[in-house]
């Protein structure tokens, strides 16, 4: 790695959580962090709370683990708490790559157990690797709810044009609560012939590959299945086998749509979680976070505006 801080391309930020409340003690060296690297910053949250102990037929699903007497939290039920998470990282990250004018730097955020090995290449071609340690909080654990902690198959869908930390929310969720398989709805091409800046739109096939590489990086013991889509209901409409939905704020009249369609029929009932704190509104975030919010804007299309605004000057430059 490289001992200089000044010129960093790509770096990874490990912290150690001991809760799930918003790591304002970390917003310092994730801004750092962010600032020193041009292109690629990965952060990984390790915590025993993060542990995933459930074996499929197994009722174990929320044993503490070998290294530690903490008990995993339910993924479902601490559904809030792990987008708010997850939206206080990306936040910070984002604000600061927006503010250096890197609209296109590349942030993800991994949420890792103690027993969970991460990808053995994480820090190849890394310059720099940031370790932070949580101040050692009260313990929390979840108690038993109405919810399962994980379900079998879950599915969630979007264009994802230029993957965005609002995106990689999204499929960090779908990928957090499901125990099996996660489906993936991609929006196809033939759709999106009106989206403003089409020419910059990135191809079906791209955009699949670039979610794909996040998802493994995030949970690579998941199967992932891609469906092209071209209607409001896509697999939703005829797998009997799903169990959970993840949609956004914005698309819950969706999610309407598509109960009311699996029971015209016959089909099982979706679990619906939705994302609700990507949004300077939401009632979950504390003033300092949804003011961050406000500052920040996470939008496929301001990308492309971005994008063409950038090439314009480019062009203008070499004539």
């Amino acid at each position: 790695m490289n001992s200089s801080t000044d010129q960093l391309r790509r770096s990874l930020l490990i912290a150690t959580l001991d809760s799930l409340d918003a790591p304002h003690y970390l917003g310092p060296s994730i801004i750092s962090a962010t600032a020193k690297s041009s292109e690629t910053l990965v952060v990984v949250l390790l915590s025993p709370l993060f542990e995933l102990r459930h074996v499929q037929g197994s009722e174990d699903a929320l044993a503490p683990t070998a290294k530690s007497l903490v008990t995993p939290i339910s993924r479902t039920e601490r559904w809030d708490d792990v987008q708010r998470l997850l939206t206080y990282v990306y936040m910070q990250a984002t604000k600061v790559a927006q503010d250096n004018g890197r609209i296109l730097m590349d942030l993800s955020v991994l949420l890792r157990g103690y027993e969970q090995p991460l990808p053995t290449d994480l820090a190849d071609g890394m310059d720099m690797c940031f370790l932070v340690q949580g101040d050692p909080g009260p313990s929390q654990s979840s108690a038993e709810g109405a919810l399962p902690p994980l379900y079998p198959v879950a599915i969630l869908g979007g264009t994802f044009d230029h993957l965005h930390a609002g995106h990689k929310i999204l499929l960090s969720m779908g990928a957090w609560i499901s125990e099996r398989k996660l489906i993936i709805g991609v929006t196809d091409d033939i759709m999106l012939q009106r989206k403003l800046h089409r020419d910059l739109l990135e191809s079906f096939s791209v955009r699949v590959e670039k979610i794909r590489s996040f998802l493994q990086l995030f949970r690579p013991d998941l199967e992932y299945q891609f469906a092209a889509i071209t209607d409001v209901y896509g697999p939703t409409g005829w797998d009997p086998d799903i169990q959970a939905l993840v949609v956004s704020k914005e698309t819950l009249s969706g999610a309407a749509a598509i109960a009311k369609e699996r029971a015209r029929k016959s089909l099982p009932a979706l679990q619906a979680f939705v994302i609700d704190v990507i949004s300077p509104d939401s009632e979950k975030l504390d003033h300092e976070d949804a003011e961050l919010l406000r500052q920040t804007k996470i939008s496929s299309t301001l990308i492309r505006e971005w994008i063409a605004k950038n090439r314009d000057v480019e062009r203008n430059a070499s004539r």
